[in-house]
């Protein structure tokens, strides 16, 4: 897939790599590159052979978030378009959390606003550079976050750290961001896609359904009570044990070689 907005490529060793593609404007997301983004989710969701999903920002910034000179374009029609614009990124950021592969974002720069702080909210692992910044962003314009992140942020950082972050606008640092748990690694800035990429294909080699079951049991497990969520861990397990992943797992385990797993 390739178009202005968005490229999106399959390597052969199963990692998928979206890029969003708006340099110029610090990738901020508007009512043409949105429904590009989620049109590159939902292909990545029909690729069987994908493992993993590679989400990076071409140029200096990762996301800037909405594109606030379209916001400020639109006068009195602000409210439709922002009622559009506010469902697009929702399912963005839901398909994002939903696929059936492990997501990295590479992050550079600037991830502010709905688009940036709520692509690295959804993502499942974060890598940052050094330059790496991060901003809530939207009560400076009058505005609440969207995107998830009133949800997702708290359960991320805590819920004082992300009150902070929202009301005060804080520019959360990369180093930051590693110590309140927003991210996972911060590199220099010179291996911010490489160390993701070997993150991805080390994913990769992984047993696909336990990954993505893996997956979805964490991000579940976020709103469950214990007790509601074991018995889908249990009934989890059941269903995986019974593969050929699961077998030449425990066989490779016992041989001591590396497993080479199929994704059945």
């Amino acid at each position: 897939m390739a178009d202005g907005a968005a490229t999106l490529a399959l390597h052969e060793d199963g990692v998928m790599h979206l890029t969003m593609n708006r340099p110029a404007s610090s990738n901020s997301v508007d009512a043409q590159s949105m429904p590009v983004l989620l049109d590159a989710i939902r292909m990545v969701q029909q690729r069987r052979e994908a493992r993993a999903l590679l989400l990076t920002g071409a140029g200096k910034n990762f996301c800037a978030g909405g594109d606030v000179k379209s916001f400020r374009d639109q006068g009195a029609d602000l409210p439709q378009y922002i009622r559009v614009a506010t469902a697009q990124l929702a399912q963005i950021t839901q398909g994002l959390m939903r696929l059936h592969v492990p997501v990295i974002a590479a992050v550079q720069g600037f991830a502010a606003g709905g688009g940036g702080m709520g692509l690295v909210c959804a993502a499942d692992l974060v890598v940052a550079g050094e330059s790496a910044r991060f901003m809530t962003g939207a009560t400076r314009v009058a505005m609440v976050p969207d995107a998830g992140v009133t949800a997702t942020l708290a359960r991320l950082v805590g819920f004082r750290r992300a009150m902070e972050m929202v009301l005060l606008n804080s520019v959360i640092t990369a180093e930051d961001a590693l110590a309140i748990g927003l991210i996972n690694r911060v590199v220099p800035d010179d291996r911010i896609e490489a160390e993701a990429m070997d993150i991805a294909r080390e994913i990769a080699r992984g047993a696909p359904l336990a990954m993505g079951m893996a997956k979805h049991l964490l991000w579940s497990g976020q709103v469950l009570p214990p007790e509601a969520a074991m018995p889908e861990e249990n009934a989890a397990q059941v269903r995986l044990c019974g593969t050929a992943d699961a077998l030449e797992g425990l066989d490779a385990v016992i041989a001591r070689r590396d497993p080479v797993f199929e994704g059945r």
